[in-house]
C-alpha cells in the first residue's frame, strides 16, 4: 500500500468511485464534477474506481455505461479503471493487520435493532457491543466487526477539517459503535474496501457527496489502525428529491439525458454554485469551470 505523506499540490490524486447499481443520474454527475474540477484545479490526477465490492447489487453493463457517460460528458480518467470485486485479496491482507481489534458477531439485523443503544447521524442502529467479548454460546459468526475504543477514550472522539464544511467531529463509540468490516454474505464492508484502496492508489484528496460524511470518522480511525495516511477530505451538499431523499438509484433517480450534455454539466455546475455563463460547448465548458471552481475555493477559505 501506498503510504506516502500528502506534501504538495504536484502529488494531489483525486478520484470518483461511484457504484455501478446503474447509470449515471444527476447526484452522481455532481460528486463525479466536484473530484474532476478539484483534481483539474490543483493540477492533479483524476482517478476512477468502480466500487462493486457488492457485487449482489452490481448491475449488469452499468459499469460501461457510466464509462462512456463520463467520456462523453468530457471527464477524462487517467490510467486504469480499478474494479474493487477484483481486489479482494487486498483487503484479506488489510482485515489480517487488524488482528485483535477485529472479531465475529453472530447478530441478526433485527437484533441490532432491538437492542441498540441509540442511532447514528445516517439512521443505522449503533451497534451495543453485544459479542464483543465472545460470540454467545450457540451463535456462529455472521459479521466481522472492528473494535472502537471505549466511550471517553482519546482516540474516539475523531477531529478533521473538511474542505467544504470546516471543522467536523464524531465520537465513534457514541455515535456509531463497532463497525462492520465484513458482511453477513460475505462480501468485504464499504469502510474497509475504500480504505485499502484509496491507500493502494495513492489518494490524496477525496471530493465526495455529504451523504459519506458520517463515514469519513469510521474511515480516519480505520486508517490509523493500519498505519496509512489520511486524505484530505470534501464533502459536496447533494440533491435530494421532493421528500428531502438524497437523489439516488434506489429511489428512482433518472439517468442523465445525454443527448443534451452541456445541459448536464450546467445543472451540476449551477447546484455547486459555480458562475460559468454561457458556454456553447463541452470542450468550452471545462476550463471555465476548472477557473469557477478554484474561485469559489478561494472564496470558501477567505
Amino acid at each position: 500500500m501506498n503510504r506516502s505523506a500528502m506534501s504538495n499540490q504536484a502529488s494531489y490524486i483525486g478520484r470518483f468511485a461511484p457504484s455501478p447499481t446503474g447509470p449515471l443520474h444527476a447526484g452522481s454527475l455532481v460528486a463525479a464534477m466536484a473530484s474532476y474540477l478539484d483534481a483539474k484545479a490543483n493540477r492533479g490526477r483524476w482517478l476512477l474506481r468502480m466500487e462493486d465490492v457488492d457485487e449482489a447489487r452490481t448491475a449488469a453493463g452499468a459499469a460501461e455505461s457510466i464509462l462512456a457517460d463520463l467520456d462523453l460528458l468530457g471527464m477524462h480518467w487517467d490510467g486504469e479503471v480499478v474494479f474493487q470485486s477484483r481486489r479482494t485479496a487486498l483487503y484479506e491482507a488489510a482485515f489480517d493487520c487488524l488482528g485483535r481489534l477485529a472479531y465475529p458477531c453472530g447478530c441478526t439485523r433485527r437484533e441490532i435493532v432491538d437492542s441498540r443503544i441509540c442511532v447514528a447521524a445516517d439512521g443505522a442502529a449503533v451497534y451495543p457491543g453485544t459479542c464483543r467479548t465472545g460470540l454467545p454460546v450457540g451463535k456462529p459468526a455472521r459479521a466481522y466487526r472492528l473494535r472502537v475504543p471505549d466511550p471517553g477514550h482519546v482516540d474516539e472522539l475523531i477531529i478533521f477539517d473538511d474542505r467544504w464544511l470546516g471543522r467536523v467531529q464524531q465520537h465513534l463509540a457514541i455515535e456509531v459503535g463497532d463497525f462492520v468490516l465484513k458482511r453477513a454474505d460475505g462480501f468485504w464492508a464499504y469502510q474497509l474496501a475504500v480504505v485499502v484502496d484509496d491507500a493502494d492508489q495513492g489518494v490524496t484528496h477525496v471530493v465526495r457527496g455529504a451523504d459519506l460524511l458520517d463515514s469519513t470518522a469510521r474511515q480516519i480511525y480505520l486508517q490509523r489502525q493500519l498505519k496509512l495516511a489520511t486524505p484530505q477530505y470534501l464533502h459536496v451538499p447533494v440533491i435530494t428529491n421532493a421528500d428531502g431523499e438524497k437523489l439516488s438509484k434506489q429511489n428512482g433517480a433518472q439517468a442523465i439525458d445525454l443527448k443534451q450534455p452541456l445541459h448536464a454539466l450546467s445543472k451540476a455546475a449551477w447546484f455547486l454554485g459555480l458562475d460559468i455563463g454561457q458556454v456553447d460547448s463541452v470542450a468550452a465548458f471545462w476550463p471555465l469551470a476548472t477557473t469557477a471552481w478554484a474561485n469559489l475555493e478561494t472564496n470558501r477559505r477567505g
